[in-house]
């Protein structure tokens, strides 16, 4: 049984990178006991082929273009990640301010006529907000779109 489960873990972890919580989850039915199945995961990690920086470096690049770093790291978090590890990983990455403007230019490519209206203003910060841009990242964003004309 024990070959079995580490076959289905490399079968798995061929398809993309897990954390190691992820894996214990998607593993730990099919395992006999608590003690092999950490003793597999323990086993992956020492051969390099489960690594929660890897991990967290990959979800970073693969998301971090449309969403900002609170978002990101709420999401890494829930997915067993070390703090540290997801610091690492966001500042390996690129800064939230380019990300978040190229967010807003995406969605918004168009300015309101009026410069003033406080309803799509509004929409547009519930927007940035929601997908986990920090409030002065947002402002930034915000503000110098409407200098630019």
């Amino acid at each position: 049984m024990r070959d079995n489960l580490r076959e289905r873990a490399l079968r798995i972890l061929a398809r993309r990178e897990h954390s190691r919580q992820e894996l214990s989850q998607k593993l730990a039915p099919h395992a006999e006991s608590a003690q092999q199945l950490e003793a597999l995961l323990d086993d992956l990690t020492a051969g390099s082929w489960l690594s929660d920086e890897r991990y967290a470096a990959a979800r970073v690049s693969s998301r971090g273009a449309r969403l900002g770093d609170a978002r990101l790291t709420q999401e890494l978090r829930a997915k067993g990640v070390d703090g540290d590890v997801v610091n690492a990983a966001l500042a390996a990455g690129e800064d939230e301010l380019p990300r978040a403007r190229r967010a807003w230019q995406r969605k918004f490519a168009n300015r309101p006529a009026d410069a003033d209206d406080l309803t799509e203003l509004a929409r547009q910060t519930r927007f940035l907000a929601g997908r986990g841009f920090s409030g002065e990242t947002i402002r930034r964003v915000l503000r110098s779109n409407q200098k630019d004309d």
